[in-house]
Order: C-alpha cells, then structure tokens, then sequence
C-alpha cells in the first residue's frame, strides 16, 4: 500500500512539536515538514492560512495524515490516522 500523504506544521520551539516528530521518525513514515516559526513574510501566510484551514485554533503541532487531522502530541490519533489512510 502506498503511505498517505503526511504534512507537519509545527514549531522548533516547541516541546510537543519535537515529541510529535520524533514520534513520527521513529514510525519511519515519510512527511513533509514545515517549521512555521522559520518562515517569513508570505510564505509563512500563506502556510498559516492553510494550517487555520486544517485546525481554527492555529495550535501546534498539526498533522495532516491523509484526510485526517491531528493537532497536539497524541500517539493514539495518529496511529489511528496513519491505519485508516493506508
């Protein structure tokens, strides 16, 4: 099967953001990774807009995993992403 299409938004400064990544290296999935906070200008609007669009809140970390969405460090959701994406 192939692997869903994954992004990751989130922060370098952020503890649950590097959690979540790690979680996710560790997984060995292959995402696509976007450090907001490195971003300037309207590369970083226009990556804002499309994370408010995934999550209103415009909280970190936020994972699209397929159609799914899962903001925070939460294993359990995002195995449950990552098995229904397959």
């Amino acid at each position: 099967m192939a692997q869903p299409d994954i992004e990751f938004y989130g922060l370098t400064t952020c503890m649950w953001c590097k959690k979540t990544k790690a979680y996710l290296d560790g997984k060995g999935v292959k995402y696509n990774c976007i450090f907001v906070n490195e971003l300037t200008g309207e590369e970083r609007d226009k990556v804002m807009d499309k994370v408010e669009k995934l999550n209103p809140d415009l909280s970190f970390p936020t994972v699209k995993i397929g159609k799914k969405v899962v903001v925070g460090y939460n294993v359990d959701k995002i195995e449950e992403a990552l098995k229904s994406a397959e």
